[in-house]
This record gives structure tokens, C-alpha cells and sequence, in this order.
């Protein structure tokens, strides 16, 4: 089964975000979900996994009545804001849960756990049957 882990950061306002911690503590934040993903990806549980840009620099494209972009944002006033996800091929959604609950303990500002909120999502694999 296929899961998205959604990581989901309270703090849009980059002034008061993890590029204000302590250069030791970021290391240790950023190690944290490195050996993480060595990890999973060694229990061949790991599909893909990326961090998102800051949501200063992100843009929300919608089609105009030609099909052409049209650009909104950017929405740095975003109370949270996706950090980055992973995708995961694991036997049940229980294992997912635990993958989501000790990525939402990564060591933040002085170590302390941050245990931000980790949205955790099926993957589709297509339509329904009935479809």
C-alpha cells in the first residue's frame, strides 16, 4: 500500500522558522530525517521523499478561460505551510502511522521534539473498479 506523509509546519513566517535555530540544532534537525530516509529506503519502504521551498517563493497557477496560467500569490501570511513528504510503499496503514509518528518527533530548536503534525494519505493507485 502507498502512502503520502504530509509534514506540515505551523510556522510560514520564515523569521521565526528553523533557519533561526541554532546552526547545531539544524544540523541535528536535517541529520535527523536524512538517517530517517536511509532508513526506510534500506526497508525498501521509501518511494520518494523531498522538502518544499518556503512559502514565499511558492505560486498558485490556475487556467484562464484560454488554458493559459494565470499566477497568483505568493501567501507568506499562511498560517502553516507544507515543509516536504514522503512516499512510502509499506504493508499497512499502521506502519505508516508509526513512520508518520517518529518523522513528527524530529528534533527541533535545543532537541526538543517537535512532533509537528504529519498528514498521512493513501496513495490512489487509479479510479474505482466501477469506473
Amino acid at each position: 500500500m502507498k502512502f503520502i506523509l504530509m509534514m506540515n509546519t505551523m510556522k510560514a513566517d520564515v523569521t521565526q522558522g528553523i533557519m533561526t535555530w541554532p546552526k547545531k540544532d539544524i544540523s541535528a534537525h536535517i541529520a535527523f530525517m536524512m538517517d530517517l530516509n536511509k532508513e526506510l529506503k534500506a526497508a525498501g519502504e521509501l518511494v520518494s521523499a523531498e522538502g518544499l521551498a518556503f512559502p514565499d517563493q511558492a505560486k498558485l497557477i490556475r487556467a484562464d478561460k484560454d488554458g493559459l496560467p494565470i499566477t497568483d500569490g505568493v501567501f507568506p501570511e499562511s498560517k502553516e505551510f507544507l515543509a516536504g513528504f514522503w512516499i512510502l510503499d509499506v504493508d499497512t496503514p499502521e506502519r505508516a502511522f508509526e513512520i508518520a509518528a517518529r518523522a513528527s518527533a524530529a528534533p527541533g530548536k535545543d532537541g526538543v521534539p517537535l512532533n509537528m503534525p504529519i498528514e498521512v494519505r493513501q496513495v490512489m493507485s487509479g479510479p474505482p473498479k466501477d469506473f
